[in-house]
């Protein structure tokens, strides 16, 4: 049962991590056929919808695409900022995803901001309580890094739909924007299927680390 469950946790991460680099690798060889680079992508789909005041820049790192809420910056790197790939075009389209869902106040996103303080405290005081209660076998102190870990998980689970509508938001707007045609449109929803999947994986051990934790609590509880 433990190797099952230590092969998932362990696996699951690595291959979500393989599937975006390759599918990536893919298609971010595949040129566009609108011919925009990343950078013009994010700053169409800026302007269309208003968001003069969100800057696009270019980043250093190998996916470090990101959108800062706090300085409403899009930075894309270096190769989705600079070259017309369908793989590039559909990671910008997904970060201004996100400068949409912040200007309409999306509520996900509203939450999951104000989950960051909480979760970042949180994920890490819980192990040293975890690791006590196990040690010490003292119920009380595990259940507190329990409830402690448990608000990092609500944050993992509250970051998907968050990751899953800004896609959507990305592939409606390449559509009705035409950054992408045709066939591009598959190709794009695999490069945003695949960057997805980290977060299902994160989401998912998290989970289960959770479970196997409360089971280790119900059977101190047990003993006592």
């Amino acid at each position: 049962m433990y190797i099952i469950y230590f092969a998932i946790i362990l696996l699951l991460p690595i291959y979500a991590q393989m599937k975006v680099k390759s599918t990536y690798k893919k298609y971010s060889k595949v040129r566009s056929t609108s011919g925009m680079t990343g950078a013009e992508v994010a700053r169409r789909i800026l302007d269309e919808n208003g968001l003069y005041d969100v800057k696009v820049v270019e980043s250093s790192g190998f996916l470090s695409d990101h959108y800062n809420p706090m300085t409403k910056i899009v930075a894309l790197s270096s190769h989705n900022f600079h070259e017309a790939t369908v793989a590039g075009a559909a990671i910008a389209a997904h970060e201004v995803g996100h400068a949409i869902q912040h200007k309409e106040a999306y509520s996900f996103l509203t939450l999951r901001h104000k989950l960051v303080p909480v979760a970042n405290i949180s994920s890490n005081a819980s192990w040293i309580f975890i690791m006590i209660g196990i040690f010490a076998t003292s119920t009380n102190m595990l259940l507190l890094g329990i409830i402690l870990l448990a608000m990092g998980v609500v944050f993992q689970i509250v970051t998907l739909p968050v990751e899953f509508n800004a896609s959507s938001r990305a592939m409606n707007q390449m559509v009705s924007l035409g950054v992408i045609r045709n066939e591009e449109e598959r190709h794009a929803k695999k490069v945003l299927s695949a960057a997805a999947l980290t977060y299902v994986a994160a989401a998912a051990v998290a989970v289960l680390e959770l479970l196997r934790l409360v089971l280790i609590y119900t059977g101190m509880s047990r003993d006592e």
